[in-house]
């Protein structure tokens, strides 16, 4: 492995008061067709138990629901788990404990997927999850207008927020509740913070991470892109990495700075 990069340093300078926030997509694992089948590339739990063993946070922050998380990571001890870019997170002897106010649109949320199945076009893969959903169109690209249409009809319809990612949008709750909100709320006594990510449903969080600069908080933003990657991700970043396995690269860089 190479030398840390300069702007992670900070982070092992004061490994107890220093917080990782990481995507899961894109960053921990490999970007796949089918979303079911996404992994942690080899050895990734072992590695963030490694690093929240010396650090004062290790948290995963996905637009996955936390109890995927739990199932494909292990979970790693140590390590803080976040569903639903924070609807919900892993709570004691891994319950799963939602945000205020986010429970009332569950209902909502199973109207649109029974619609979506009932009218969507071959090919388009509806991900229910819970809090949210998910219109994916990676299989069946010619079939993008109509996801986009689609979800228009439902933002209108029921009020819900839309959420750009890769091949797909995802509808959601309109909470005041964004991977941004939840990296504010683990910097807290934190004297650096850094947050991994590939994707639209990063750039709330490199945003707080801004703010929390300007506070005289060490900062690091690190954009995993490969080529699909939305080019404002690597725009907004201090630093830029070769998809996950670059991303696994350098969080194990890190460990191996920490000791």
């Amino acid at each position: 492995m190479g030398a840390l990069p300069d702007i992670l340093v900070p982070l092992t300078r004061q490994p107890a008061r220093s917080a990782l926030c990481l995507d899961f997509d894109g960053t921990l694992s490999g970007i796949v067709e089918d979303p079911a089948l996404a992994r942690p590339l080899p050895g990734v739990p072992d590695l963030l138990a490694r690093l929240a063993g010396r650090m004062g946070m290790v948290a995963v922050i996905s637009g996955r629901p936390a109890s995927f998380l739990q199932r494909v990571l292990g979970p790693p001890a140590g390590v803080r788990l976040f569903g639903l870019y924070g609807l919900e997170r892993s709570g004691p002897d891994d319950t799963i404990v939602m945000a205020p106010d986010a429970a009332p649109w569950a209902d909502v949320i199973d109207a649109v997927v029974t619609r979506a199945r009932a009218t969507a076009p071959a090919g388009v893969h509806i991900e229910p999850k819970g809090l949210t959903v998910t219109v994916h169109w990676r299989a069946a690209p010619e079939h993008e207008s109509w996801v986009v249409a689609f979800v228009a009809d439902q933002v209108d319809q029921r009020g819900l927020v839309a959420q750009p990612a890769r091949s797909s949008i995802e509808l959601r709750p309109p909470l005041a509740v964004d991977k941004g909100t939840v990296v504010r709320a683990l910097a807290e006594g934190m004297r650096a913070v850094a947050a991994f990510g590939d994707d639209l449903g990063d750039l709330p969080a490199f945003a707080a991470l801004d703010a929390l600069a300007a506070g005289g908080l060490a900062v690091a933003k690190v954009a995993v892109v490969d080529g699909e990657s939305p080019p404002e991700v690597a725009a907004r970043a201090d630093l830029v990495v070769d998809g996950a396995t670059g991303a696994v690269a350098l969080l194990g860089e890190v460990a191996q700075a920490l000791g």
